[in-house]
């Protein structure tokens, strides 16, 4: 059973920080100077969640130490952008009549 706990902790982790970026985005609006800081906000916010989840949840993060659990959340929190930006071209090109 632990090993199905450990295959969820980079999406769970990117969930999160994935929603957290919409909310202050849609809490900050559309400034150019909040979105050039969109991925480092996201890799921090990955990363404060990768350790968070190491000491609280050592089960479900598969980190050997706490430089592995940092490593984890901050690509998740890369993931995150990767994954809205992927959402963001795919509604662009249904927007445009294309698919």
């Amino acid at each position: 059973m632990e090993q199905y706990l450990e295959l969820i902790s980079v999406p769970a982790i990117a969930t999160v920080v994935y929603w957290i970026v919409n909310v202050l985005k849609t809490a900050v609006g559309e400034k150019e100077t909040f979105k050039k800081f969109i991925p480092l906000i996201s890799a921090g916010l990955g990363v404060v969640c990768g350790i968070v989840c190491f000491f609280a949840f050592p089960t479900i993060i598969p980190a050997q130490n706490i430089w592995v659990a940092i490593v984890l959340g901050g690509a998740s929190g890369l993931t995150a952008t990767g994954t809205n930006q992927v959402i963001k071209q795919l509604s662009k090109g249904e927007k445009d009549g294309e698919k």
